[in-house]
């Protein structure tokens, strides 16, 4: 399989989550084509099997290969969790995955106490486990699983009332407890920033969205492995998806992308 610089970066996640992901991968990658693949027929991953998103992600993967992509962004907590180590054993292509970002809560925060909100699949998985052990002792760290919040993204419920409620049934407890940081453990999650916002409100609580850390680690891999866009052509954006189009595409001019864009929907793989 050839695979040239100006082929495009592919890009995954359970659902529309990883669209926040994209949205900075778009900021510092301005020249890169993508092509994002939501798998919204299986969201949550966070329900799932390990074997399960095992292999919803090997079949994505091998579906981007057959496009000549020459990179992967797993956009997805719990797909980085439970299956971007034999993604990597498996295939020569570079992987970019999700960091649970409790490492610079825990190196910052003034109270000693951080929040993380995240899907069941995330917490379970070694690498959460792993980072809060190495890099969060002496920190009390207060999870909370987000049961019911990808599903209110994927189905575009972002201002309701119930959403909202759910959050505020999340997060209060935590503030109760004295955290100063809010770590998003979840893609889908930082389009619910405003509500966020409005519940932890004159607090001084630091919301961190991990895309920015992976979108500067992908541009690392482009230049390390000599990958980087000539910038002689302009870039295509390429969307598909196993669920509806229509709460992808509003997502997609969230983002900032208005026109240049291919979607499809598609059975599931």
């Amino acid at each position: 399989m050839a695979v040239g610089n100006n082929n495009p970066i592919g890009i995954f996640d359970s659902g529309v989550g990883g669209l926040s992901v994209l949205k900075e991968l778009k900021r510092l990658l301005p020249f890169e084509s993508f092509i994002y693949f939501a798998d919204s027929a299986h969201a949550p991953y966070g329900e799932k099997t390990p074997e399960e998103i095992y292999r919803y992600s090997k079949t994505i993967v091998d579906f981007f290969l057959g496009r000549k992509v020459k990179l992967i962004v797993v956009a997805c907590n719990t797909a980085t969790a439970h299956a971007i180590r034999k993604l990597r054993k498996q295939y020569a292509i570079p992987f970019v995955g999700m960091e649970p970002a409790v490492k610079p809560a825990a190196l910052h925060t003034k109270t000693g106490h951080i929040g993380v909100l995240a899907t069941a699949g995330t917490f379970r998985g070694k690498h959460f486990t792993k980072t809060t052990e190495t890099f969060a002792k002496g920190i009390q760290v207060h999870t909370q699983v987000g049961e019911g919040l990808v599903e209110a993204v994927e189905q575009g419920n972002f201002n309701i009332s119930g959403t909202t409620e759910m959050l505020r049934k999340y997060i209060v407890p935590m503030l109760e407890q004295g955290i100063d940081f809010l770590v998003l453990g979840c893609t889908h999650y930082p389009f619910l920033c405003e509500q966020i916002k409005e519940i932890t409100g004159q607090r001084q609580i630091e919301i961190i969205n991990p895309a920015e850390p992976v979108a500067h680690q992908t541009k690392n891999l482009l230049f390390s492995f000599n990958l980087e866009s000539s910038g002689d052509m302009p870039p295509k954006y390429q969307f598909f998806t196993t669920g509806k189009e229509k709460v992808l595409k509003n997502l997609i001019t969230q983002i900032g992308i208005h026109d240049s864009f291919e979607i499809s929907e598609i059975s599931p793989l």
